[in-house]
């Protein structure tokens, strides 16, 4: 599966382009500024139905237009036995300021915008990825849960299903706690048995990811480093060591002056380590690079078990010394992965990775204008 066409109405800086890619390496150059990171932003949005850098979808449309509209043409859907005799899918997304968007599938509406996820399986790297290390446990199970969700439709469900029973849970508790009420406790019984049933699921998926994620993580990260540091990776989750239902039960009144729930799989955490440290203690800047660099790459392949995803690079150079790059740059071309983008300010990178490429096409980016080189 790749994406053959893209065609983009007024989205951020692109006003106007319809775009042919190669079904391996497609690269984006440019100055800082000029849209390439757009143009990535729209393949995303057509795989996850949201921009990957702003929650409100109002925010994508250029401000000089009412609306924007992004069309992705894939090839090599044949697994969908879909009634398409060309092999063909064409998403269009239109998004329309005060209005809810419109995502369809072959001139079909979707139902829910849930039953698209995975339908376009896809990996991005880009800077904000950073947070990974530096920020709180949200955005590591994020990243873990982005990971099983294109793949596991039930997950996915699982996961909404307990999201959704843990705001009802934390909305009771400030309701109890402003009314100064005594807990129900038959109420929180109820909402608590179907979290219980949720979070078990979640947890035993995670932990089968990780675990078999680890040795492709591992293998990525010493190819890269050339075997220069030991990196890990250690699940850590409240259900490793406690039962779940009763944790529920002995927290409410600590959970009613807290104001949220304390127990649960969105409290799990993804620990990254640098020998036997934190790597956001002990990293530098370039180690947390390459930790996260193999990071997606490692989520990349390991999808690639269903069928390959696309994988988005964004600006992956910086702050990696030559000799990283060059594995990098190895690695990406290599028939490990299927359809690439890549953006870079630097002419050379994407030359070097050019070079050993058949299937390619360059673009330069400039002021939201796109042409093919």
């Amino acid at each position: 599966m790749y994406l053959k066409e893209l065609h983009i109405l007024n989205y951020k800086n692109i006003k106007d382009a319809s775009l042919e890619f190669s079904p391996k390496i497609n690269c984006l150059v440019g100055q800082n500024g000029m849209g390439k990171t757009n143009v990535l932003d729209c393949i995303y949005f057509l795989s996850f139905c949201k921009s990957a850098f702003t929650p409100i979808d109002s925010h994508t449309i250029n401000h000089e237009a009412d609306m924007a509209m992004i069309q992705g043409v894939y090839d090599g859907m044949a697994y969908l036995q879909s009634e398409n005799d060309n092999n063909t899918q064409t998403i269009t997304c239109g998004i329309r300021r005060g209005a809810k968007k419109q995502f369809r599938r072959e001139k079909k509406d979707y139902k829910r915008l849930l039953d698209h996820i995975g339908l376009l399986p896809l990996v991005m790297l880009s800077p904000e990825d950073s947070e990974l290390v530096a920020d709180g446990s949200d955005c590591r199970r994020r990243f873990i849960d982005a990971a099983i969700s294109q793949l596991n439709k039930q997950y996915l469900a699982n996961l909404t299903a307990y999201n959704n029973l843990l705001k009802q849970r934390n909305t009771l508790l400030k309701q109890y706690a402003d009314n100064n009420m005594p807990i129900e406790e038959t109420l929180f019984e109820v909402i608590e048995q179907q979290m219980v049933q949720y979070a078990e699921y979640i947890f035993k998926q995670r932990e089968e990811f990780v675990c078999d994620f680890i040795p492709i993580f591992n293998k990525i990260y010493n190819y890269i480093s050339d075997n220069k540091e030991s990196v890990s990776l250690v699940y850590r989750s409240q259900l490793h060591d406690r039962e779940l239902s009763e944790s529920f039960r002995q927290t409410r009144q600590r959970d009613l002056i807290l104001g949220w729930t304390s127990q649960g799989t969105h409290k799990d955490d993804l620990d990254m380590m640098l020998g036997s440290h934190l790597l956001r203690q002990v990293g530098s800047q370039g180690q947390q690079k390459t930790y996260i660099t193999a990071l997606k790459l490692a989520q990349a392949e390991y999808m690639t078990h269903n069928k390959k995803p696309i994988l988005l690079l964004d600006d992956i150079f910086d702050k990696l010394d030559s000799e990283r790059v060059e594995k990098i740059l190895q690695l990406v071309g290599s028939e490990t992965f299927g359809q690439i983008f890549i953006t870079d300010t630097d002419r050379q990178h994407i030359s070097e990775l050019l070079a050993f490429q058949h299937e390619s096409r360059l673009f330069h980016v400039q002021n939201g204008n796109i042409q093919l080189i």
